[in-house]
């Protein structure tokens, strides 16, 4: 059976915890053993190594240089790492180590909630498959992003809350390698009732399954 951890703390605004137990019900419906953790402690604990899958949902926060150390070596090593939203892509700012692990950090999103439209420009991906570009309404990430990201889907910036980057097409959804390790992301999920859209969920089930080794 695969193994996978779940990591969940920091911002309480994402609703971590209510997240976390989403999250592990969908893992176990795909046969995982779900392991949760409520400290960013366990990362530098060796059992990581012998993983499946990690999934941190820690917004902000810091991560210890031996946590991190760890948590890096476990995906060079094969472990996977998938995550969605903040949980992950705003998770431990000071790390440079965890960013370059990710492919990538928010920055902003201007205007909060908003509605926008996300492209799908890799519909042959199978994490994609069936799922057309859809109209979505949360934060819409601007982020610094890693060239060498493998990009499924994508946004458009209009001009209303910041004119300077009015046409910018920004990453939602990324796969990338760390290593030997698969790393997943989606940029959506602000908070738990997000999860009831499909496309959502969806795509953050099949990326987990993907990055899972």
């Amino acid at each position: 059976m695969r193994k996978a951890l779940i990591v969940w703390g920091g911002w309480e605004g994402h609703e971590p915890e209510q997240c976390a137990h989403i999250v592990r019900g969908m893992l176990e419906e795909d046969g995982f053993s779900v392991e949760l953790a409520h400290t960013t402690a366990v990362f530098a604990e060796p059992r990581v190594r012998d993983l499946s899958l990690i999934v941190p949902i820690y917004t902000m926060a810091k991560i210890e240089k031996e946590e991190i150390a760890n948590l890096s070596q476990a995906v060079r090593d094969g472990v996977g790492l998938a995550g969605y939203h903040g949980g992950m892509g705003d998770a431990f700012r000071e790390s440079v180590e965890y960013q370059f692990m990710v492919g990538g950090q928010w920055v902003a999103h201007p205007g909060n909630i908003i509605d926008y439209r996300v492209d799908v420009t890799r519909p042959e991906d199978p994490i994609m498959e069936g799922i057309a570009s859809f109209p979505y309404r949360s934060e819409q990430y601007y982020m610094h992003v890693d060239p060498s990201n493998d990009v499924l889907a994508a946004t458009t910036f209009g001009g209303e809350h910041a004119w300077w980057i009015e046409g910018v097409t920004m990453p939602v959804v990324w796969k990338r390698r760390h290593g030997k390790g698969k790393v997943f992301y989606s940029s959506l999920g602000h908070q738990a009732k997000e999860f009831d859209v499909l496309e959502m969920r969806t795509i953050l089930r099949r990326g987990m399954n993907w990055a899972a080794r």
